[in-house]
């Protein structure tokens, strides 16, 4: 069975022109979510371990992977990617006057594997109304 990405057009205009027509762009639209819950039954269904079970692996995974970036580890997820902590700041005029004060926030950046790799290579897709429009301004 064919799985769809579904997508709406949508207007996006060059916050550097605003005063210009914007372009027509694709953007995904989603079709609900899949919680924790729901991937432990959808993995239930696929293999000998009970729901519990998986859900049980699940949240540990959740603490095991917050510790191990906290940490300063690169966490490999199999050919399901990879995560590692990205920090963003300010710069110094020299090493020996940077300091931590700098560093406005970290983020987490995430690099797909070959499984999320190929699964991206492989959409089909289809095109729906886009679900949250922004109001029309009435003309004066």
């Amino acid at each position: 069975m064919d799985k769809y990405l579904t997508y709406s057009v949508v207007e996006r205009k060059d916050p550097q022109t605003p005063e210009l027509e914007g372009r027509y762009y694709a953007q995904a639209q989603a079709r609900g979510e899949a919680g924790i819950r729901e991937l432990s039954q959808r993995i239930q269904q696929s293999c000998t371990v009970t729901r519990a079970d998986v859900m049980a692996v699940l949240i540990a995974l959740e603490d095991v992977v917050a510790d191990s970036l906290a940490n300063g580890e690169i966490v490999r997820l199999g050919e399901l990617g990879s995560l590692q902590v990205s920090l963003r700041g300010k710069g110094a005029a020299s090493p020996e006057e940077y300091h931590d004060g700098l560093i406005e926030k970290g983020k987490i950046l995430f690099r797909s594997g070959e499984t999320l790799s190929t699964m991206l290579g492989t959409l089909k897709f289809q095109k729906v109304e886009q679900k949250y429009k922004k109001e029309e301004e009435p003309l004066p």
